[in-house]
C-alpha cells in the first residue's frame, strides 16, 4: 500500500491493451481457483442471493461464450429478453438466470473444463475489438440507466466481473485469495476512478490490504480508511453502507 496519497484524478483510465492484460491474468486466475475446487465445494452459497458455487461458475461461463461470439450473445440476449418480458426480471438479471440455468446440468468437472475452453476465445475475441466496436454506445438498462460504450464494457466490466466473482468463491470455499498490487491494485484503483467521478465530493481514501493504497481527491470531506476488497464489495452492492460508500459502481 502506497504511503503518499494518490490524487483520484491522477489515476489514468485503462487503455484496451493494459486492460487485455488485466483480463488475461484475472481469467488465468480465475482458473487456477476453480481448478482447486472440490465437488462439495460447488455446492456452497455465495454472497450472490440464490446462487452456489455452481452457479457462479454457470454465470461466468455463460458471458465467456457470450464474449467469445457473436452469434451466441445474440442468442443469448433474444433469450434474456423474452424471459423478462415473462418473468419482470431486469434484462441484465434474465441474462444471468439464463447463463445459470443452462449450465446447470454440467458437473464440477465439466464446468471446470468449459471454462477452460471458453476464456482463451472470449480473451481473443475481446482483445481484437476495434476503436470503432468499442466507441459504440448503448444503454444498459437498470440498474444503471446511462450511456455507456461497447469498451468499458469490453476493457473494464467484463474484468471487473470475474475478478469480484473470483472473491465470491473464495469467501464460500474458503480458498486462498491471491491479491497481488500490480494486478488487483491497478482494478482496484480504476474502482477508485470510477467511484469518485460518480459521487463528485472531496475525500481522502486509505485502502488496506495487498490491492490497496492511499487515494485524495479534493480538500477536506470525509475520510475513509477499510480494507481494499471490502470497499469495492460495499460499491458492489454486497453489504449495506452508508455516505459515499453508497455510491455503486458497476462491476
Amino acid at each position: 500500500m502506497q504511503s503518499t496519497a494518490i490524487a483520484i484524478e491522477q489515476i489514468p483510465p485503462l487503455e484496451h491493451e493494459e486492460a487485455m492484460q488485466l483480463a488475461q491474468t484475472e481469467l488465468r486466475r480465475l482458473i487456477e481457483l476453480i481448478d482447486r475446487l472440490t465437488p462439495e465445494d460447488f455446492t456452497r452459497p455465495t454472497d450472490c442471493t440464490g446462487w452456489d458455487v455452481a452457479a457462479v461458475v454457470g454465470h461466468l461461463l455463460g458471458m465467456l461464450e457470450r464474449d467469445a461470439d457473436p452469434t451466441e450473445a445474440a442468442r443469448q440476449s433474444a433469450a434474456a429478453g423474452q424471459r423478462a418480458t415473462t418473468t419482470g426480471e431486469t434484462w441484465i438479471d434474465a441474462l444471468t438466470a439464463l447463463q445459470v440455468a443452462e449450465h446447470a446440468e454440467l458437473t464440477p468437472e465439466q464446468r471446470a473444463a468449459a471454462l477452460r475452453a471458453a476464456a482463451p476465445l472470449s480473451l481473443a475475441a475481446r482483445s481484437q475489438a476495434t476503436p470503432e466496436q468499442r466507441a459504440m454506445t448503448f444503454n444498459p438498462g437498470p440498474p444503471y440507466d446511462e450511456e455507456w460504450t461497447a469498451g468499458y464494457l469490453i476493457d473494464v466490466i467484463q474484468t471487473r466481473d470475474p475478478w469480484m466473482h473470483r472473491i465470491d468463491i473464495c469467501r464460500a470455499t474458503g480458498a486462498e485469495l491471491v491479491l497481488t498490487p500490480d494486478h488487483d491494485g491497478r482494478i482496484i484503483a480504476d474502482v477508485v476512478a470510477e467511484w469518485a467521478r460518480r459521487h463528485g465530493q472531496p475525500c481522502s481514501l486509505i485502502l488496506k490490504g495487498p490491492g490497496g493504497g492511499s487515494y485524495i481527491s479534493g480538500a477536506g470531506g470525509p475520510h475513509l480508511q477499510l480494507d481494499a476488497v471490502r470497499f469495492c464489495r460495499l460499491l458492489s452492492g454486497r453489504g449495506d453502507a452508508e455516505g459515499l460508500l453508497a455510491q455503486h459502481v458497476p462491476f
